[in-house]
């Protein structure tokens, strides 16, 4: 009887029991990367998808692993539409990614800054070879596509030279990037007009991708920063597909509170049916390097050498020193200009101001000494507190990083913006901020069964411990990595367990015109 009794409950437990999964995930507070009000809800993983979301998922699933995430957020992986990884994920040593990986970042954007490949095929292929922590997806650099066909020529390009561009936009669309990026504050993609943009941007309209664009100027070097948000709209305008603008900032003492009519700038284009978007990163300082913040563009024109020969030549020199001068001016000042990532030792960690103090020079002949010397990377203290907060609080607004050596964006953006401007100065809520890092990015950029918690979609989601999420980095110790993210999975891979990197390398590369292609 013993033995018939045991059999029965055998058959009684088969029959409750229905399906076999990887993880089930209970008790914890999920936010599904809208706007809703988290729920508490069992979610089960089985492969590469989320297969179960709901109450009492235990009687319907058998998990290999449970996961208690009682008093933890569970939230979809983040989306960083703007990073400079590339070059980490291609190599041996930082191809996990995992400074992303600890934020709770489970897919980068590459190709920002109008810098992209336009070999997307070859790069899915090299990158699957190596093995990537995170996934990836990019967009086609106009700036790359100008350099290959023009060089770095200060000029308007030829018709003939727009077809060729054109073709390799084409070509790349058709590979899987998701639109075209810009820097037209960078060479040489601000040789170009406004025009010779739209005409690529066309390209993508048929593979519904986006415009996205590191402005032409985001203080008042050129055009204005008011003129350049109106230009990045033309662009998406004429060209019938959406604009993205990169790290959107008044950047500047010129252009401090002009955060009020650029945001209104982009609701009124929004209103007149046009998709205008942008992203962010929590910082008051920027990164870039010594030469594009403060040098022109006919200075640094074609070769590097030519570039050189300009800075040492007496006659140009005071008209250099001039302009040098006045970018300092504009930047709030040598002080202002952090040296985050040198060949020199003994200028790393000093602004300017010190650099200057220390090689017994003007600020400007210091910036023309740093260029000659090997150039260096800057932390630009360049931003007002009020701007930052205007625009954050946007409903078209998205998280990004714009991860550069150096600059504590890189390894501490995501948990920086939830302590400093959720948790802190409540600027913004926690489904806001959820959101603004996973499902909005995803619907802005096009990203497919991925940003939400969603049966059917993609299995990147992350447990993070609200109490412990933060940020590490700073601007003098810029590599340390964030800490909170308790689990973390990436096609359904645990990557992250128990606040500890796996060692999986999960990611895949994203295509724009097949979800299901990684």
């Amino acid at each position: 009887m013993r033995i018939i009794y045991f059999l029965l409950s055998l058959l009684f437990s088969a029959n409750a029991i229905s399906t076999q999964i990887d993880y089930l995930i209970t008790n914890g507070k999920v936010f599904d990367g809208s706007l809703s009000k988290p729920t508490f809800s069992d979610i089960a993983i089985q492969g590469n998808m989320i297969v179960g979301i709901g109450k009492d998922l235990s009687k319907k699933y058998q998990a290999t692993t449970v996961i208690d995430a009682e008093g933890m957020l569970v939230t979809p992986g983040f989306i960083d539409p703007h990073t400079h990884s590339f070059n980490d994920l291609k190599s041996k040593s930082q191809n996990s990614n995992i400074n992303y990986l600890t934020q709770g970042v489970t897919t980068v954007f590459n190709g920002n800054d109008g810098r992209g490949s336009i070999d997307i095929n070859g790069i899915a292929k090299s990158l699957k070879i190596n093995g990537i922590g995170t996934n990836t997806a990019f967009f086609v650099g106009h700036g790359t596509i100008r350099q290959q066909v023009m060089g770095k020529a200060d000029r308007m390009a030829s018709n003939k030279e727009i077809e060729t561009m054109k073709s390799l936009v084409k070509s790349a669309m058709q590979q899987g990037a998701f639109g075209l990026s810009s820097g037209l504050y960078y060479v040489p993609g601000n040789y170009a007009n406004t025009e010779e943009i739209v005409q690529l941007a066309l390209e993508v309209k048929p593979f519904n991708g986006i415009y996205e664009s590191h402005i032409r100027d985001e203080s008042s070097y050129n055009i204005g920063l008011i003129g350049a948000v109106k230009e990045a709209i033309e662009i998406g305008e004429k060209a019938g597909i959406p604009t993205h603008l990169a790290h959107l900032k008044a950047l500047g003492v010129d252009v401090w509170g002009q955060s009020t009519e650029i945001v209104n700038i982009i609701n009124q284009a929004r209103k007149r049916g046009l998709k205008v978007t942008a992203d962010q990163y929590p910082w008051l300082a920027s990164g870039t390097n010594i030469s594009s913040a403060l040098f022109s563009r006919w200075v640094r024109a074609d070769t590097e050498k030519a570039y050189h020969t300009r800075l040492v030549n007496s006659e140009l020199l005071p008209k250099i020193r001039q302009e040098v001068t006045e970018n300092i001016r504009r930047r709030g000042g040598a002080q202002a200009l952090l040296i985050v990532n040198t060949k020199q030792p003994k200028w790393l960690g000093k602004n300017l101001q010190e650099i200057a103090f220390l090689e017994n020079m003007s600020p400007a002949d210091t910036a023309i000494h740093i260029v000659l010397s090997g150039n260096a990377s800057v932390a630009s203290f360049n931003m007002n507190p009020k701007d930052v907060n205007k625009i954050m609080q946007q409903d078209w607004l998205i998280t990004s990083s714009d991860g550069t050596k150096g600059h504590p964006r890189k390894f501490a953006s995501y948990p920086e913006k939830f302590e400093k401007f959720v948790k802190n100065t409540k600027v913004i809520s926690l489904a806001t901020f959820i959101n603004q890092s996973s499902g909005l990015v995803a619907d802005t950029l096009g990203v497919k069964n991925r940003g939400y918690l969603k049966v059917g979609y993609f299995a990147d989601l992350v447990i993070i411990d609200e109490k412990k999420y933060k940020a590490n980095a700073t601007y003098h110790e810029p590599e340390k990595l964030s800490e909170g993210v308790v689990y973390l999975w990436v096609n359904g891979q645990l990557t992250i367990n128990e606040n500890k990197y796996t060692g999986q390398k999960a990611g895949h590369v994203l295509r724009n015109y097949m979800s299901s292609l990684d």
